[in-house]
């Protein structure tokens, strides 16, 4: 995946990222990737109002991936103050899973959070029920803090829960 190019979104790029991140995280056409919350929401992941909200934010930043033009993975960060980034819709096309893009993606985030955020550390949440993805995030130096937060099972631009006992723990990683 050398050939694989980094670049911050912008407007223009808001209706090639929806579609990407909703077929990587739901629907069937997310079964082909083991990254997938197929089984635990429906509707869709974020929608095309959310995506230009937080391209036009100076505290977020969208980075996609592209290959020959294609895009194929994106990363969301976010500034949440004192020194901590937030790191989110971390997204690969099923078809490149497997190859290493979910780490450049992160590496990528990292760096904006270091240089353009002024971040010292990273936070994510992930659905507890997902328990291998937590384990990767694990294996690229983030820990669990031992803090969970409820999911917002209310609020449909979140997605629409299949069980009741969706909730996010929190995982945290010095940049240094």
């Amino acid at each position: 995946m050398d050939d694989v190019t980094f670049r911050p979104a912008t407007a223009s790029d808001v209706p090639l990222i929806q579609p990407l991140v909703h077929h990587a995280y739901r629907g069937d056409r997310a079964r082909v990737g083991w990254t997938h919350e197929a089984d635990l929401l429906d509707a869709a992941r974020i929608d095309e109002q959310a995506l230009s909200e937080s391209i036009g934010d100076p505290g977020q930043v969208i980075v996609l991936a592209e290959r020959d033009g294609l895009l194929i993975g994106c990363v969301h960060v976010t500034d949440k103050g004192e020194g901590l980034a937030y790191l989110g819709m971390l997204t690969v096309d099923a078809t490149f899973q497997g190859g290493g893009l979910g780490r450049r993606l992160i590496e990528q985030a990292e760096a904006i959070a270091r240089s353009r955020l002024a971040a010292d550390r990273m936070e994510m949440t992930v659905i507890v029920q997902r328990t291998e993805l937590i384990d990767w995030y694990e294996r690229r130096g983030y820990a669990l803090t031992g803090e969970t937060r409820p999911f917002p099972t209310t609020d449909p631009r979140f997605g629409v829960p299949l069980r009741s006992d969706l909730a996010f723990v929190v995982l945290e990683r010095a940049l240094t």
